[in-house]
């Protein structure tokens, strides 16, 4: 090629969105790079100090974001963008239709609804989406499954390279997050439903804020359950691969746990996490907690399950296996290899 290619990437985040739109660009963002392509991101990563520093930890340059179509287009023009990829449920379809007619490859990153993502190439990296059938834009190519998940180093690079065995017996961990801000509060409720299975763990748990922090902190635990509590951490496929049960949002983490081969315990935070929940869990490769909504106001289910979960290290081994058979860990290799072919 004549020039380095650049790529630019219009992702959500923020306190309420989370970062689990940035978190799967920044996976894609790795690959591109590691391919000789530049990458800017544009999008308001200081409202989240912790994911704006993950970006630009990794020299990435970072644009504010933009919001009409015609900001889009002419963003596009002023850096020069060979491709732009949107991850963003907050855009209008408009913008995506705008960037695509002006000529430039474009390729969203979508969740079953396509939310208006007029694009050239359509990724939904959620398991059966291979077996949806949405209307496409007219000429669009869609991407879909778990051989398209998208996963960031870090994550890549701890996956065991044979299935999960049974782990010796003892008191077991519990590694608990729920999104870079935890933006509804989960983390509290997952640590009463460990408390009440009465018997005993060694959890660390995420708190990105300080009064998430303190409600963690708060909750009554019985004898031989202990709860760690710490802020958003870097070294987190590490503390998966650590323990022996994973809780966590049934979001975009999801497909990292599985990689990882980790024992998957997931509570559908938002609405917009159900399906992906419900495949997860009716395929065996995750246990199903509850709603965030049934731990607030009924914990009994979510309860009965995390007990099975801490006493069964049978039943931990399974669903951890059955995990890491459904995630290669390629996905974003094969994403790339479509967008390159559409700008080449």
């Amino acid at each position: 090629m004549d020039r380095v290619w650049r790529v630019g990437v219009r992702c959500d985040v923020g306190v309420r969105r989370g970062i689990g739109h940035v978190m799967r660009s920044l996976a894609f963002a790795e690959e591109l790079r590691g391919r000789g392509v530049e990458v800017v991101f544009v999008c308001d990563s200081p409202s989240v100090p912790w994911a704006d520093e993950q970006i630009r930890s990794r020299g990435i340059a970072v644009e504010a974001a933009v919001w009409t179509p015609a900001e889009h287009v002419e963003l596009v023009e002023r850096l020069r963008l060979d491709a732009v990829v949107f991850d963003s449920y907050d855009l209008p379809g408009e913008v995506f239709s705008a960037v695509r007619r002006s000529g430039v490859p474009t390729l969203a990153i979508v969740d079953g609804d396509l939310r208006g993502g007029d694009a050239d190439l359509l990724v939904d990296q959620n398991l059966g989406a291979e077996f949806d059938r949405p209307v496409l834009p007219e000429g669009a190519v869609r991407l879909a499954g778990l051989d398209y998940v998208l996963l960031r180093e870090e994550v890549l690079a701890l996956r065991p390279s044979e299935p999960p065995v049974l782990r010796p017996a003892g008191v077991p961990t519990v590694f608990a997050f729920f999104g870079g801000t935890d933006a509804y509060g989960a983390g509290p409720y997952v640590v009463q439903a460990l408390a009440a299975t009465g018997v005993p763990f060694e959890a660390t748990v995420v708190a990105p804020g300080e009064e998430l922090a303190a409600a963690i902190a708060a909750v009554p635990l019985e004898a031989q359950q202990r709860v760690h509590v710490i802020g958003p951490t870097s070294e987190l496929a590490k503390a998966v691969v650590e323990s022996d049960l994973v809780v966590s949002a049934s979001g975009t983490s999801t497909w990292e746990l599985l990689c990882l081969g980790a024992t998957a315990g997931l509570v559908c935070v938002v609405d917009n996490q159900e399906m992906g929940y419900e495949r997860a869990v009716a395929t065996g490769a995750a246990a199903g907690v509850g709603t965030l909504a049934e731990l607030k106001s009924d914990p009994t289910a979510a309860v009965a399950v995390l007990r099975k979960l801490l006493t069964d290290a049978q039943e931990r081994a399974q669903l951890a296996q059955a995990g890491w058979k459904l995630v290669d860990g390629q996905g974003r290799a094969r994403v790339a290899d479509a967008l390159i072919h559409l700008i080449s």
